[in-house]
């Protein structure tokens, strides 16, 4: 949305009079990992001293005065997200629409606003929203059999690109090769070192292995972000395409070394909006991750990717959790996901889920 067409909300007598908050809600649940992973996912979190058996997550349902909701989420502690709910109440709904200091609860923001105008959130952020986007299977670092068996899963279900992590105490090379044994020729994997691959030699390394198995197009964050000499000394060294996380980086003194952009920023608004219109001015395409815990967040980003040309793909991990709090489930077919095209998100929190995993 641009800046114009907010100040334009703000201003129309539909939004400035009926669209006032009124009142929220604040539903916390605590979802586990799904039982065909959890075991090797709470194995990988503890080899890196992370002890997390399950996600925490805040959903939010806003209302306004003449009897619109939104719902949205938040991954601020909720004492917090409390706080920044009561100031918001009796205020324009429209007030929040290009600030990102909310977070999460922009989601519901935008809900609102598309549903009060009868259009899809992705039509409310671009007249030229496209249709459909291309999601992306996600992996912790598991044991090759574990790999092969998601990625096989993943396939089936529709996906075809693949984010797996790599990590020291596994092979990626085994992982590989045990997961493009089962997978179609057309199934795209791209693996996530996060740093951990350390120097260039070792990235080269790696790297032109990988590169053997036909399924595999890229890398991520090989080798520490702070390290930018590395990056440029691998720059046209590596068979795969290279990615990296450009969250408060200066883009300027990486232009020219990344062929995509890693965002998890929890910025959602304006902040997602600016930096894909520079993804598009740099050929640089973002591989978006800043909502990967569940449904509605899922969704969100969905109609993110489809109204900024900049986003290539987006990320998420609700697949591999228990159950994603939704009514509608997230549909891909032959690699696309379409957009919901009811008003607003389009999906309806399941609140028989959202009781099931209540924690507050």
């Amino acid at each position: 949305m641009t800046r114009r067409r907010c100040l334009g909300l703000l201003g129309s007598p539909l939004f400035a009079r009926s669209l006032r908050l009124s009142r929220f809600e604040l539903m916390s649940v605590r979802i586990p990992f799904a039982e065909r992973v959890r075991e090797s996912w709470i194995a990988s979190w503890q080899n890196q001293k992370r002890d997390q058996t399950d996600f925490v997550v805040h959903f939010v349902r806003l209302h306004t005065d003449d009897g619109l909701t939104g719902i949205g989420e938040t991954k601020m502690p909720r004492p917090q997200a409390e706080a920044v709910l009561e100031r918001m109440m009796g205020r324009p709904a429209a007030e929040f629409a290009d600030d990102d200091s909310i977070r999460g609860i922009l989601i519901a923001i935008y809900d609102l606003l598309a549903r009060a105008d009868g259009k899809s959130v992705a039509k409310l952020l671009s007249p030229h929203a496209k249709d459909r986007v291309i999601p992306a299977w996600w992996s912790q670092c598991f044991p090759p059999a574990v790999m092969a068996s998601e990625a096989k899963l993943g396939a089936g279900l529709g996906y075809r690109v693949h984010k797996v992590k790599a990590r020291p105490w596994q092979n990626p090379i085994e992982q590989a090769a045990a997961m493009c044994a089962v997978v179609p020729k057309n199934f795209r994997i791209w693996v996530d070192a996060n740093s951990t691959w350390e120097t260039v030699e070792r990235t080269i390394e790696i790297t032109r292995k990988l590169a053997e198995f036909p399924n595999y197009f890229a890398i991520e964050s090989p080798v520490p972000r702070e390290n930018l000499d590395a990056y440029r000394r691998l720059k046209g060294r590596l068979p795969l395409k290279v990615s990296e996380h450009v969250d408060n980086v200066d883009l300027d003194a990486w232009a020219g070394l990344l062929d995509a952009w890693i965002v998890g920023a929890p910025k959602l608004g304006r902040y997602v909006r600016e930096l894909s219109g520079r993804a598009v001015k740099a050929k640089a395409p973002i591989w978006i991750e800043h909502s990967i815990d569940n449904g509605i967040a899922q969704v969100f980003q969905a109609h993110q990717a489809a109204a900024y040309p900049g986003i290539e793909y987006v990320i998420s991990v609700t697949h591999v959790l228990e159950d994603d709090c939704m009514k509608e489930p997230f549909e891909v077919r032959d690699g696309y996901y379409r957009i919901p095209r009811k008003p607003g998100l389009g999906v309806e929190l399941d609140e028989a889920a959202v009781d099931r995993f209540r924690i507050g």
